[in-house]
């Protein structure tokens, strides 16, 4: 699975996309796998926000059948999420000043998949020139641009 979002600051408008591929998929050209690509709107988000929200819509359209899954996304905040975990849930998702904090209950949904799901993350890097770009680069490239395309799209009118 493929996840990437992009963010309009000033709205708080952002769009999820996701590619969910398998083995078999991969034989497909990428002009096919493009159209795979799913997209969706979220309203009054931010950048960390965005890219939780997208990843819990592309996990829930994944059946819980499934026996393993890999998730490529950019975003540095999924990743530190479960070297986070233990501390989170210490805390019961407040900061050290008490106060709740702004994404908890995002991260306990994202916990929860977690729990039902086996589910392992790879940390891409995103935007890299097109020369130095593997398979796992190009199929991410996928999702960033539907994401960017949405955006933009929405921001012309």
């Amino acid at each position: 699975m493929f996840t990437d979002g992009s963010v309009h600051v000033q709205s708080g408008v952002g769009y999820g996309a996701f590619l969910l591929v398998s083995d078999e998929s991969l034989i497909k050209s990428v002009d096919e796998l493009k159209e795979k690509v799913r997209v969706q709107r979220f309203e009054n988000t931010s950048s960390t926000k965005l890219e939780l929200q997208t990843l819990l819509w592309a996990l829930g359209t994944v059946h819980e059948e499934t026996n393993e899954l890999i998730v490529f996304s950019d975003s540095q905040n999924i990743s530190g999420l479960l070297e986070r975990r233990r501390r989170l849930e210490l805390n019961k998702f407040h900061s050290k000043t008490g106060r709740r904090l702004a994404n908890a209950d995002l991260y306990m949904q994202f916990f929860s998949q977690m729990d039902k799901l086996q589910i392992s993350f790879v940390k891409v890097k995103g935007h890299r020139p097109s020369k130095m770009k593997n398979e796992t680069d190009r199929l991410f490239t996928l999702v960033d641009r539907a994401s960017r395309q949405a955006l933009r799209n929405e921001i012309k009118e």
